[in-house]
């Protein structure tokens, strides 16, 4: 039997605040950006940095927990698996794209949002009644 695993895990800061859209039946659906950076020394000893755009997705609960707590620039970890899609455009072009679908979201400042409230909810899941709990007991990342 073969076995595989598709696990993500980023910390990356948010590009955009989130758009929420509904399926036909009412179900939540977040869409937002995560940029990565990394940074190093090229051979010549001058300074590099370069950017990755994630697209995360997240449904239900962690959508809403998303529409009400993550705004442009915050810095949050995000843990999923990737998805990727493609279809036909308008004008007959393949497109393909790549995602991030989110299982747990963490979001790491400690910023306050621009209604007072903190920006450092911890959520877990999809569904409502897991909104609240940490990802893990001691609520420490798993690295």
């Amino acid at each position: 039997m073969s076995r595989s695993l598709n696990k993500v895990m980023l910390i990356g800061n948010i590009g955009k605040d989130p758009e929420v859209n509904f399926t036909p039946s009412g179900i939540p659906v977040a869409t937002f950006s995560l940029a990565t950076t990394e940074a190093w020394k090229d051979k010549d000893g001058h300074f590099q940095e370069k950017t990755e755009w994630h697209t995360i997705i997240s449904w239900r609960g962690l959508a809403e927990i998303a529409q009400r707590h993550i705004h442009k620039g915050a810095k949050l970890y995000v843990e999923g698996r990737i998805q990727s899609r493609t279809f036909d455009d308008k004008d007959g072009h393949r497109r393909y794209f790549t995602e991030i679908l989110a299982d747990n979201i963490i979001m790491l400042d400690t910023k306050q949002r621009a209604d007072g409230s903190p920006n450092d909810t911890h959520s877990q899941g999809n569904s409502p009644e897991n909104q609240h709990n940490p990802i893990h007991p001691n609520n420490d990342i798993p690295f």
